[in-house]
């Protein structure tokens, strides 16, 4: 389906909890969030329907998300029964990694191609800062996890942070070197309530093309990323500029949010509600949704904060 700009929309990201086992300073308050009710929340009949519903529209990839959607108890049926559906054709999954050990196998089975493992620093100590726990050793452990399961693609995903990892663009660029997988360097959005961010925090991803000289430019789609390649790589370095260069005219996504959601666009409080709708309902205000795609957000900086009227965790990452 196509919105009224021309956009073909073909991306569902599907957040299946607001929940976390760690508590990143860009993505949730230190204390966490407060907890819903059940029955304020999708039911996983209701995230399949959902799925159904996209895919009766033209989805063709849908992204698990969270929060983190490990902690999820019934996380391998949702990924299952979703990538069970006619139509989608991808099934991917966003995860910090910390529970990779235990679910990397399982999740390949339960039918999810791809992976995407957040990890901004290979510093234990500014591992613990960024998140608040300490959590860097399970994180490498499911990183190592991932590859050795064999999925078709996994990426990490670096946030960009002036004065907290610009000194580790090379070490973290050299993972792609290491391991068959690619590195993307994002650059930090300024999130409802992520104000303890400096503007010097808000680093365009041209610090990575600085830091980095020797990369080669590579053809092809890399969704929103750019695509580079370190000579001798096993991977790709991908630079997303959220901020600086934003990609709104050729946006293809939507989101549902763990409690019943649909977002058009991520920096924009306009929802539409699918919670307790049955297949036509939720494909109706699906529809609607993508009909009200903005053909662009406000502009985001330091002193431009998102208008998304949620935090992160709560959105879908």
């Amino acid at each position: 389906m196509r919105d009224n700009f021309g956009r073909e929309i073909t991306y569902l990201r599907l957040s299946v909890t607001e929940l976390c086992n760690l508590r990143c300073r860009y993505c949730m308050p230190e204390d966490g969030v407060c907890k819903k009710s059940h029955a304020d929340m999708l039911t996983e009949d209701e995230m399949v329907t959902a799925a159904k519903a996209a895919a009766a529209l033209g989805i063709t990839k849908i992204r698990i998300t969270g929060g983190e959607p490990l902690v999820k108890r019934n996380i391998l049926s949702i990924c299952e029964r979703i990538s069970d559906i006619e139509g989608i054709n991808e099934l991917c999954l966003t995860t910090n990694g910390t529970l990779l050990k235990e679910f990397a196998v399982p999740l390949k089975k339960a039918g999810v191609s791809r992976l995407n493992i957040s990890l901004d620093t290979l510093d234990p100590e500014k591992f613990a800062h960024i998140t608040r726990r300490d959590g860097f050793e399970a994180a490498a452990e499911g990183i190592r996890a991932a590859v050795e399961a064999g999925f078709e693609k996994i990426k990490i995903n670096a946030v960009l942070i002036g004065g907290f990892n610009d000194d580790e663009i090379v070490s973290l660029a050299e993972l792609t070197r290491k391991y068959p997988v690619d590195v993307r360097f994002i650059e930090l959005m300024p999130m409802y309530d992520s104000g303890d961010f400096k503007q010097d925090a808000y680093l365009p991803v041209d610090a990575v093309i600085e830091e980095l000289g020797s990369m080669e430019k590579l053809p092809g789609n890399g969704g929103v990323a750019d695509l580079y390649r370190l000579p001798g790589a096993l991977g790709n370095i991908g630079l997303i500029s959220a901020v600086s260069n934003h990609f709104c005219g050729s946006c293809n996504r939507i989101r549902l949010t763990a409690d019943g959601k649909i977002k058009p666009c991520l920096h924009s409080d306009v929802e539409f509600s699918v919670k307790g709708l049955d297949f036509e309902g939720m494909k109706a205000q699906m529809e609607t949704a993508i009909l009200g795609k903005p053909a662009c957000h406000d502009p985001l900086s330091a002193k431009e904060r998102s208008h998304a009227g949620r935090n992160m965790n709560q959105i879908g990452g």
